[in-house]
């Protein structure tokens, strides 16, 4: 298809921090691109333009900020001609694509949630998402309900259900710097210790992990300092 006009819209939640959301490109060069990258959202967009073959005429821009949350966010991308909105969660950047061109021509196929085939003109070896998406719509038509309803122009692949199930994860919030923590007893004379867990804090500095090591060896702290990850032996 060539378009001047094209408007998606989705929301989505996840707990991955990569992933595309929305791919689509042509042989001239043409591209659009949704992905989360490191809990940000990324649109990458190229009109092409014969007389911009080679130079860099592609527009990257990026909105948001830990939006692996598990928590539902909106997504609406807006283009006429050159210009773009791009709005995440009622936040939006407008824009202008680079070149001459003000249309949009995908030759192959639209993919939402991954990239289906690497090697084309334009693709990249990304990470496909991980999560939920409802309300997704590509120029007015509800992608959901065609696939749900297994029409003929939509292919599903992989392990996509039509449902949104919480994952099994129960986070804790420490509240206090001071006073909060939890407290495990320790098995005496054990040979290895092993620990594994996910965190996020806005502080640069903070003890995550204390231990007495065995035998008077000395203690074992894992701590942030200055915002980098230290494990003290």
């Amino acid at each position: 298809m060539s378009t001047f006009k094209d408007v998606v819209s989705l929301k989505f939640k996840s707990m991955q921090g990569d992933g595309v959301l929305f791919h689509g490109e042509g042989q001239r060069g043409d591209y659009i691109t949704l992905e989360l990258q490191k809990g940000k959202l990324s649109l990458r967009i190229n009109l092409g333009d014969s007389n911009l073959h080679f130079s860099n005429s592609h527009m990257s821009v990026t909105l948001g900020s830990l939006l692996d949350d598990q928590h539902w966010h909106s997504v609406l991308i807006e283009r006429f001609n050159k210009q773009v909105n791009f709005t995440v969660d009622k936040h939006t950047q407008h824009f202008r694509t680079k070149g001459d061109s003000d249309l949009l021509d995908i030759d192959y196929e639209l993919s939402f949630g991954g990239i289906p085939v690497p090697g084309k003109p334009g693709t990249f070896q990304r990470k496909n998402f991980h999560g939920c998406i409802e309300n997704l719509y590509y120029n007015g038509v509800n992608i959901i309900d065609l696939a749900k309803r297994r029409k003929p122009q939509i292919y599903t692949v992989g392990n996509v259900t039509f449902s949104c199930s919480e994952p099994q994860i129960v986070p804790i919030t420490f509240v206090s710097a001071s006073r909060s923590y939890l407290l495990l007893p320790g098995t005496p004379q054990i040979d290895g210790l092993s620990v594994s867990f996910q965190f996020r804090t806005w502080n640069k500095d903070g003890l995550l992990l204390f231990t007495e090591l065995s035998e008077n060896s000395g203690p074992l702290l894992v701590y942030l300092h200055s915002g980098r990850l230290t494990l003290l032996i």
